[in-house]
């Protein structure tokens, strides 16, 4: 229906295109009256143009001549002039649309021009990358450019003081990674003072590979944790344990979930080890936890392709850029099991302190923007989720690379045997080769292959991404040889050495097909820049794991009846059909992932809205007396009207209870007694004990200087606001993981996740102000007063798959402990195993 529509109506995209090219063109034609400005007439622009927006003018009505400013500015500054499609690049970022632009078209320049428009309000302007190093690059070439035009350049990365970044994102421009804006976000509402604060409000952000950050990294909530006192010798003991099971025999692995769960003998082997009667009986809930998080690390988690030991630490690796990713952590004990299986030191287990999405962190900016070479195919995404367009921009020159067909090998050492084979192949021509690959573990291989054959290569992964540029600047000059993880297809620019153009260009070839087409394209992109000759050719294998994933017995069969050999390829439509339709299951899987995820995480951003709202006026105000009054009064009246119910006759009033409750709460006892309520409608009970409290508050003000009165309101908020959001971000965590069986009674899980959300936020607003008014009025005012945080906190990742956080099994509750073997209780006849044990 939207095809057809499309073809009637024309699609959007290619009208927006028309407009933004004649936009352009009016750039193109005042480029000669600014050629002719003097450097100091050039950089006075920038005040012209900052006071035109003062006196009324939009960003839209400079637009044409600020971006011929900056191109001129870069002409003289960088050596470098956009192109035509450079200014439709930047025209349609600044539009807070996403540009698709084909690797080596410039990008990081094209960002310049919005980013320049859009710093002229004062308000700032981020440009968001996914490494420190691209950031830290990006910020000091272009930063020449934006100082030459008096504007102030900052930058963000991991490691930095807190004046530092204060420093950074006042600058005009910032450039930052996505997890340090995600974090810093989180970070400043847990401050407590309002000057430890580093951000400013959201205003407009571009992000480089946008595919990367917004849809890739969609799933993955960044998390503060906060140290949670556990032992850890579980931890050593189910690893023993899970090192003793076989694969099939006492555990099975899912694949396609990749997930992990004992058989019938694994269970009778975890009593047997354990010393426990029933594995699934209530009391062994947190042994089970264990035990499955062991599993896990030790079938699931890889060595080298999820995370490498460094300095006796175990350090994540990004899956989808290869990177080391320092001081995150996995959460919900996965990252401790990893310890004990690795046998370094085991840390302390974390609590859940604040957490967001990427989805509706980047949401919060004002206008947001992105660009990548592969948005198109998930447009729809873009739309929905961000409201943001994708312009599909042409490329300078036709794009002439040879994009090959699949080679597809009956087995894996075939397939690399192959590679090699090509790679020495191209190396004694003289052709660069970028090899891609999807795993560390896979580089080091066919890196231990090719040093058998004598070949000089580099290799490029989490391990060693500190020589990153030296190693992709040079990895198209004739012969050189390059293997590089998925890391190098994020925005790295490979020039061609002299001679390697009449060779055929550089040459990519992959490994094994990613289960992203995007990744894939990215790699092939790296190949055929601006008009240049290339080639890429892609090597697969029936045991490749996205073959096995989605059912290759078949196809390897087949290979077999024909006498197919390890050595003989096959070129398949009908094969590289199959692997793209397996991608694009996945990608449909992962879409639905990030859209339940977004959907429950509304739930919650709504709630941390609220709370951070509530907790910067905490901050800010100079005075909150009336807002404890309010509170007082509001904390009576839920009491009072909980024990007067309108459809009671007053005689059944438990008027002792309201009277034990706030001699509990708020007075000393026998300050209030049944004669002052008896007799009295609800509200005369509300306005007289109100009035009675606020004067016992006017009371202790009087004993104190009002400076110290209102500094200890302060400490007593912050400190009820932080403890209680902390325990309620855990308690909606333990909602979410198990709403899910809602759906066996036939109610929808999220409306069921909304409902007792809401009910448990109220909960928690309830109890803040209770703790508040009761802290406020019983406490005693400490001489040394200070605000004091309620848990230190570290960036963690969660990034363990989504499937984990599936509905578990329930235990069913048994006092006694009953042998799995032994009848079941409940009567039906059958063993407690195969009935309620189960």
């Amino acid at each position: 229906m939207a095809g057809l529509l499309k073809r009637i109506l024309g699609d959007p995209s290619l009208k927006k295109l028309n407009k933004m090219e004649k936009i352009a063109h009016q750039i193109d034609a005042i480029a000669e009256d600014t050629k002719v400005l003097s450097d100091e007439q050039l950089r006075e622009k920038t005040d012209e143009f900052k006071q035109r927006l003062h006196d009324g003018e939009t960003l839209d009505d400079i637009l044409p001549e600020a971006f011929a400013v900056a191109r001129e500015a870069s002409t003289r500054v960088l050596g470098m002039t956009p192109y035509f499609v450079q200014l439709i690049g930047g025209i349609a970022l600044h539009e807070g649309n996403i540009s698709e632009m084909k690797t080596g078209e410039g990008k990081t320049l094209v960002a310049t021009m919005p980013l320049y428009l859009n710093a002229l309000s004062g308000k700032g302007a981020h440009l968001v990358t996914v490494n420190d190093y691209l950031a830290s690059r990006d910020a000091e070439q272009m930063g020449e450019l934006f100082n030459f035009l008096g504007l102030t350049v900052g930058l963000n990365i991991p490691g930095m003081s807190h004046d530092e970044k204060k420093e950074a994102y006042a600058a005009d421009i910032t450039y930052a990674t996505n997890n340090e804006l995600g974090f810093d976000y989180l970070r400043d509402n847990m401050v407590l003072y309002e000057e430890e604060m580093v951000q400013r409000p959201l205003n407009y952000a571009i992000i480089d590979e946008v595919d990367s950050i917004l849809i890739d990294e969609a799933r993955t909530p960044l998390i503060i944790s906060g140290s949670a006192e556990k032992s850890t010798m579980l931890y050593t003991q189910a690893n023993q344990f899970a090192r003793l099971l076989k694969d099939e025999e006492d555990y099975t692995i899912d694949l396609k979930t990749k997930s992990v769960q004992l058989s019938e003998e694994g269970m009778t082997k975890a009593e047997k080890f354990f010393s426990v009667e029933n594995l699934y009986d209530y009391a062994n809930v947190q042994l089970n936890h264990h035990i499955h998080q062991a599993l896990k690390a030790n079938a699931i988690m890889h060595r080298d392709t999820d995370y490498v030991v460094q300095d006796d630490e175990i350090v994540i690796v990004d899956q989808f850029t290869g990177r080391l990713m320092q001081g995150r952590r996995y959460s919900e004990g996965l990252h401790q099991a990893i310890e004990a299986k690795e046998a370094v030191e085991i840390q302390r287990e974390s609590k859940t302190l604040a957490t967001i999405t990427f989805q509706n962190y980047f949401r919060m900016y004002k206008k947001l923007a992105g660009m990548t070479g592969t948005a198109k195919t998930e447009e729809e995404e873009f739309q929905s989720i961000y409201n943001m367009d994708v312009i599909v921009i042409p490329t300078n020159k036709p794009v002439i690379r040879d994009d090959r067909a699949d080679l597809i090998y009956k087995s894996m050492e075939g397939k690399f045997k192959a590679v090699v084979d090509e790679i020495v192949r191209a190396f004694h021509v003289g052709q660069p080769v970028l090899v891609g690959t999807v795993a560390v573990e896979t580089s080091e291989l066919i890196s231990k292959m090719l040093k058998r054959r004598g070949i000089t290569h580099n290799v490029l992964n989490a391990k060693n991404h500190a020589r990153e540029a030296d190693i992709i600047e040079n990895a198209g000059q004739q012969g050189a040889v390059t293997i590089a993880t998925n890391m190098a297809g994020r925005g790295t620019d490979i020039k061609l050495g002299e001679g390697v153009i009449e060779l055929g260009g550089l040459y990519i070839v992959g490994t094994e097909r990613h289960e992203s087409r995007r990744i894939d394209n990215q790699l092939r992109g790296r190949s055929g820049r601006q008009g240049d000759p290339g080639v890429s050719q892609f090597y697969l294998s029936m045991e490749d794991e996205l073959m096995r994933r989605f059912g290759s017995e078949r196809m390897q069969g087949m290979m077999t009846r024909l006498g197919m050999d390890d050595d003989q390829p096959i070129e398949s439509k009908l094969v590289s059909k199959s692997v793209e339709s397996a991608q694009k299951r996945v990608e449909g899987n992962n879409f639905d992932a990030r859209k339940q995820l977004l959907q429950f995480d509304d739930v919650m951003r709504q709630q941390r809205e609220i709370i951070y709202k509530q907790r910067a006026e905490v901050l800010e105000s100079a005075n909150l007396k009336e807002d404890i009054q309010e509170m007082i009064q509001t904390v009576i009246e839920r009491h009072v009207n909980a024990h007067t119910p309108h459809e009671e006759i007053p005689e059944e009033w438990d008027l002792q209870k309201i009277i034990d409750y706030l001699n509990a709460l708020i007075f000393n006892e026998g300050e209030v007694t049944e004669k002052d309520l008896k007799g009295k409608e609800p509200e005369e009970m509300v306005d007289h004990i109100t009035a009675k409290a606020l004067d016992q508050y006017d009371n202790k003000e009087e004993s104190f200087t009002e400076e110290r009165m209102r500094e200890f309101e302060r400490v007593i908020m912050l400190r009820a606001v932080d403890m209680k959001w902390m325990d309620h971000i855990d308690a909606m965590e333990q909602l979410r993981e198990g709403i899910h069986l809602r759906s066996y009674g036939q109610v929808d899980p999220f409306r069921e996740y909304q409902f007792e959300g809401f009910k448990m936020f109220e909960e928690m607003i309830a109890s803040i102000e209770e703790e508040v008014v009761n802290y406020l009025m019983k406490a005693e005012i400490e001489e040394n007063l200070e605000r004091q945080k309620v848990a230190e906190g570290q960036a963690v990742d969660p990034s363990q798959n989504e499937e984990e956080k599936k509905p578990k099994k329930k235990p069913v509750v048994n006092h006694e402990r009953i042998g799995r073997n032994a009848p079941c209780p409940c009567g039906s006849g059958k063993k407690y195993k195969n009935c309620h044990g189960k």
